[in-house]
């Protein structure tokens, strides 16, 4: 039996960790701005480790477990204490329960993921993944600071969205894969095209298009959770 770990796809887990961290550290200091870029940054090394641990052939269990620990810090706690620093705090008790509320829930999704992984989420997944929920809180804090500026007041809808988005964590919505997309095979070519004006518009306006595409990544998985409840319910009735 082998003994050791893999380097690469594990220093890539770890680097997401620090930038979870540095998340952290620079809501404490009121720097959200930097926080929510921390977060986004690190959800591009979760997909990056990932991606080289399948490419190099290199994945393992002790992988999974520091992916899953690296995940709850900085999809977890770290947009939950920017949110809570951020808007929650004037809401006091409501406020840290919807942070801690993100928090257990992100932590319910990857135990969930960890125990599916095996069989069904390959395809899509069961609930709003944890990076997905966190780049929601990230994204909307950038478009916020950039179109709307100043902290935000006692703002009710904030303190809802965090209990929105922790709860389609835990939901049966289910949300499509990138890993739906191998590079390998062949594609159209407008989805090159599509992809192209998605890159440019994001260079153009990064706060505005980020939080569009977090957005309706949410909205594309509800409508179609929708449009599969009625066609379930219409073949019900016709039974």
């Amino acid at each position: 039996m082998r003994k050791g770990i893999y380097i690469l796809p594990n220093l890539l887990t770890v680097g997401g960790m620090f930038f979870g961290f540095f998340s952290i550290v620079s809501s404490i200091k009121g720097d959200f701005d930097k926080a929510a870029w921390a977060i986004l940054t690190a959800a591009v090394f979760d997909a990056l480790d990932g991606w080289v641990a399948r490419l190099t052939k290199s994945t393992s269990r002790f992988g999974v477990e520091l992916d899953s620990l690296s995940d709850l810090v900085s999809f977890g706690v770290a947009p939950a204490v920017m949110f809570y620093i951020w808007a929650l705090m004037p809401f006091r008790r409501l406020g840290w329960v919807g942070a801690f509320t993100f928090v257990v829930c992100g932590a319910l999704r990857l135990a969930r993921f960890n125990v599916q992984m095996v069989g069904s989420e390959k395809k899509w997944f069961t609930g709003l993944p944890i990076p997905g929920g966190a780049a929601a809180l990230a994204t909307f804090v950038i478009f916020w600071s950039d179109v709307i500026d100043g902290l935000p007041s006692r703002n009710y809808l904030l303190l809802v969205m965090i209990y929105v988005v922790a709860l389609l964590m835990i939901s049966t919505v289910r949300f499509h894969s990138l890993k739906e997309l191998n590079v390998r095979d062949r594609r159209p070519f407008w989805m090159l095209l599509v992809a192209v004006v998605i890159l440019v518009a994001v260079a153009l306006n990064p706060p505005v298009v980020l939080f569009s595409l977090s957005v309706a990544y949410i909205a594309w998985a509800l409508t179609e959770w929708v449009l599969t409840f009625r066609k379930r319910r219409v073949k019900m009735k016709t039974q």
